[in-house]
């Protein structure tokens, strides 16, 4: 089977550019591609900043898009997000006890397990005690492999810009997965705007670039994070029993295409 992963849509309200482009157009791209070279994928997952100030006509423009895919579609929350107004214009996605944007889903053979980082007026991600207790009680319930869907990093990248930004305290997180990292065969992430492979305790993970604007890759700067029109992309992530493999796919790319040899 196989999957898409979209990552950082940061919608904005009707009429309004963000960083001199148009989201919701950009969006429209990136799902007219997945509808014309991908319709057979299982599911889409959006791993969070889904508008880029959480305004409700941004979350209705999110929804009306995201329905013209013909799989379902399972979102989480970015920093730029706000969680009730995201509520109100997604019913349907689960919570946790507390409220928190938290489910899980069967991803082929894996559990796919979606976790909330979001705190409200913050760029850095959080994961306190009460999600941690979701995801460690989901992680005992049985011995089956893991994929996990969060939106801020749990670890440092290399990139001092973001990685001050990242989960801000990873003691809850660490203690969750203690005595199961072997079973997590892949984290994936947003948050960080271009791609970025590797992997952590063990680990494997994987984070691509936004739909509309990029992070260039610095990795000196410290105090002010760059911005960049670098081509948008999504994820085709193909799954077996064998393998995991993740695929980016720069949507709007329009370099020359020409034939390299022939079998």
């Amino acid at each position: 089977m196989q999957f898409i992963h979209l990552t950082d849509t940061h919608l904005v309200r009707h009429g309004h550019a963000l960083y001199g482009l148009d989201p919701r157009a950009r969006l429209k791209h990136a799902i007219n591609s997945i509808i014309a070279e991908h319709d057979d994928a299982a599911m889409c997952i959006v791993t969070g900043d889904l508008t880029h100030a959480g305004h409700p006509e941004a979350y209705e423009q999110l929804a009306v898009e995201l329905a013209r895919l013909p799989m379902p579609v399972y979102p989480i929350l970015g920093n730029h997000d706000n969680r009730q107004y995201f509520l109100n214009h997604f019913p349907e996605v689960e919570t946790d006890q507390y409220g928190f944007v938290q489910y899980e889903k069967e991803v082929g053979q894996y559990r796919g397990l979606f976790l909330d980082t979001n705190e409200p007026d913050v760029s850095y991600g959080v994961f306190g005690e009460q999600r941690a207790q979701w995801l460690q009680k989901k992680l005992a319930q049985d011995d089956r492999p893991v994929l996990i869907f969060m939106h801020h990093p749990a670890f440092a990248l290399g990139i001092p810009s973001m990685d001050k930004i990242a989960l801000c305290d990873t003691s809850f997180f660490e203690q969750a997965i203690h005595g199961h990292t072997h079973r997590i065969r892949h984290i994936f992430f947003g948050h960080i705007h271009r791609p970025v492979f590797g992997h952590w305790q063990g680990m494997p993970f994987s984070t691509i670039r936004g739909t509309n604007h990029q992070l260039p890759l610095d990795m000196r700067g410290e105090k002010i994070i760059p911005g960049s029109h670098e081509p948008p992309q999504y994820g085709v992530v193909l799954v077996n029993e064998q393998s995991l493999v993740v695929h980016v796919h720069d949507f709007l790319d329009k370099s020359e295409r020409f034939i390299l040899g022939e079998h």
